[in-house]
């Protein structure tokens, strides 16, 4: 490029001169460059703007621009300066080196801007024409900047555009049950069992399923496939034992030549070819963090016959799906086979309560506080709560199914599964932590766990009250409301690992909370009967895995680990995997490599879900997380220990009380 002077241009006066004549004609004196320069006071400035005409990336583009050392003075400092002083400035500020130094800037900026608008086929005169346009006494480089910065959102803007088209283009949320290949070549139908905890409808789809060829139960809970494995592996349909599997995330026991399989439901295998499946709690449809596991369920369980078992307000959601699959159905609604009745009055003392009664309360502290006040009247208690382990609920459900334990302390934790012969419910409250504020439990969800009362075959009827007068009367009224069905659309599809590599293909990103944020903003979803959804643990998690090298696919396995981000020691554990996964260590266990020596309750617990999301982790990279036998062992340990606790505790309590009686 030539640093001579172009020709003159008439440039845009775009302040006011300065402010006497004879600095108007300072100008003059430099000569050729006259015709380019302009002295301008504005924004409480003196200084000076050059103009012209650059040729570059096949433009034709006019400036008028401030050079780096192109302001002046002050324009009070300006008045005071003699002609003199002022001229030899505007040589210095405004000579030919300074004149063509910016000159070469401005070709520099206008190739590159032209060349990246080439690249994204963007008109790049939309943004260079304000490069003759600017109202300011800012220098050039900092007129590049803004130029540069509305060009870069621009850019960001329209490929956020095309990705969100494309992302559109590649995945149709309304084809979704045709991504279950074999699931649509069978000819599938579907049972409904609908009913009231208590009526049967578990006993009547197992039965189904037991004298199948082959058959797979999908549970919400491991301690509800665990028990149902086991009940599987009881049966004798034709004389001798069935071959079962158990499937969840943390746990597989398998047989060879296996005709039926127990497993969660998030753990369903798709390509498998069953008779029968029996899908529970269809409501969790509605379930706002797992709902899109029962979605899946149903649109993806391979089975000629698929048993939908679960409550009533269930129906409608399951008769539109079942008319979107193009699947007969059938729909049974079965009645309680036990009676279901409130208390006279409330429960108001502990020494009121009674062998048989189940006490109900929403967090684990509340459970320990109860266990410790009941036993203090000396009835032992079997205590059930979410943190403790499948195996150690199921060892304390048993103490009280033997007598061994007169009264079991719970949370809601109750209300899904473990059967057991409780006469009573007591609900010390009606109120529940829901994440963000403490609000009153819901009807479905109050009576669910009024229904574990009265267990048909042992007791004539099922009771059910509150602690207090306040808590008794809203429980009567619970019980009174009608049940909202759930609905008829908008049913939860997670994000599959398949669904983000597409995204990823179409779009390059491989941000796992973009590809999150694409998948939930993004999708085609045309009539809104499927619906993207994703957790916020995910999206949290998702955001702080973006900072480690790793790919989608081991960013995505991680996101998923079921493990609490609330226990700061849990966490740290998870950031330590996850860390030693992007470097490609391998995450090793020994004896007591978490916890260890004497540890109180929580912790207890907390080390068995560690072994736990230990061993989820062992069988999707077994790679670097190699001691899946390890893992089960200690956390089978710890569950002991757990229950351990729990019994030495009950016994101390009793044995405290019994001192005081005598």
């Amino acid at each position: 490029m030539t640093s001579s002077v172009p020709p003159a241009t008439t440039p845009t006066d775009l302040g006011d001169l300065a402010e006497d004549n004879n600095d108007a004609t300072l100008v003059a004196e430099l000569g050729e460059l006259a015709g380019h320069v302009r002295l301008v006071k504005m924004e409480g400035r003196v200084f000076v703007r050059f103009s012209g005409e650059v040729r570059a990336g096949g433009l034709r583009v006019p400036y008028a621009l401030v050079p780096s050392q192109g302001v002046l003075a002050r324009p009070a400092k300006w008045r005071k300066m003699d002609r003199e002083a002022k001229l030899a400035l505007v040589r210095e500020r405004a000579g030919k080196a300074a004149f063509d130094e910016l000159r070469q800037h401005v070709i520099d900026f206008v190739a590159d801007i032209a060349g990246q608008s080439e690249d994204v086929n963007a008109d790049p005169m939309l943004f260079l024409h304000t490069l003759a346009d600017m109202q300011t006494s800012e220098p050039a480089g900092m007129v590049f900047d803004r130029i540069r910065q509305r060009f870069n959102h621009a850019i960001e803007r329209q490929q956020e555009e095309q990705h969100a088209a494309r992302t559109r283009q590649s995945i149709n949320l309304a084809e979704y049950p045709a991504s279950f290949e074999m699931a649509r070549r069978l000819p599938r139908r579907f049972i409904a069992l609908l009913g009231p905890t208590n009526s049967g409808k578990t006993h009547r789809a197992m039965e189904a399923l037991v004298k199948a060829k082959s058959g797979i139960y999908l549970a919400p809970l491991r301690l509800l496939a665990l028990e149902n494995y086991e009940r599987l592996q009881e049966a004798r349909p034709h004389g001798k034992p069935l071959a079962v599997n158990l499937i969840t995330g943390e746990e597989r026991r398998t047989v060879d030549d296996a005709t039926h399989v127990a497993s969660t439901v998030e753990m369903l295998d798709t390509k498998t070819v069953v008779e029968v499946a029996v899908i529970d709690e269809i409501q969790m449809l509605a379930d706002p963090d797992r709902g899109a596991a029962w979605t899946a369920a149903v649109c993806g369980a391979p089975a000629h016959t698929v048993y939908l078992v679960g409550a009533p307000e269930a129906r409608r959601a399951i008769e539109a799906l079942a008319e979107r699959l193009e699947c007969p159905l059938e729909v049974h609604v079965l009645k309680r086979m036990a009676p279901l009745s409130m208390e006279a009055t409330a429960v108001r003392k502990v020494r009121n309560l009674r062998r048989g009664d189940a006490v109900i309360a929403f967090s684990r502290r509340e459970v320990l506080m109860w266990r410790d006040m009941i036993t203090e009247t000396g009835l032992s208690v079997a205590t059930v709560y979410g943190n403790l382990s499948p195996e150690v609920r199921r060892a304390q459900a048993q103490r009280f199914r033997d007598g061994t334990a007169d009264i079991v302390v719970g949370t809601d934790a109750l209300a899904m599964g473990l059967n057991m012969p409780i006469a009573r419910i007591v609900m010390t409250t009606s109120v529940k932590y829901n994440g963000r504020e403490e609000e009153e439990i819901s009807a479905a969800l109050a009576r669910q766990i009024a229904g574990r009362a009265g267990r048909y075959g042992v007791h004539e009827e099922g009771l059910v009250a509150g602690y207090d007068n306040e808590t008794h009367e809203v429980m009567r009224a619970l019980l009174k409301e009608k049940l909202h069905p759930l609905n008829t659309s908008g049913f939860a599809v997670a994000p599959s690992l398949e669904h983000l590599h597409r995204i990823s293909s179409v779009t390059g990103e491989q941000s796992l909370s973009k590809l999150l944020r694409r998948f939930i903003h993004n999708i085609d979803v045309p009539d809104g009967f499927f619906f993207p959804r994703i957790t916020e643990d995910q999206k949290e998690r998702a955001l702080w895995l973006d900072t480690l090298a790793l790919s989608v696919a081991n960013k995505f396995t991680l996101s998923l680990v079921p493990i609490s981000s609330k226990v700061p020691s849990l966490q740290t554990a998870w950031e330590h995997w996850a860390k030693n996964l992007s470097q490609g260590k391998v995450s090793t266990l020994r004896q007591h490599a978490y916890g260890g020596g004497t540890q109180n309750l929580q912790q207890v617990e907390d080390t068995c879900r560690y072994y736990s999301a230990y061993a989820w982790l062992s069988y999707r990279l077994p790679e670097f997380f190699p001691d899946i036998e390890v893992a089960q062992n200690l956390s089978r340990d710890a569950s002991e220990r757990v229950d351990s606790i729990l019994r030495a505790h009950n016994a101390a309590s009793r044995g405290r009380s019994k001192k005081v009686r005598s």
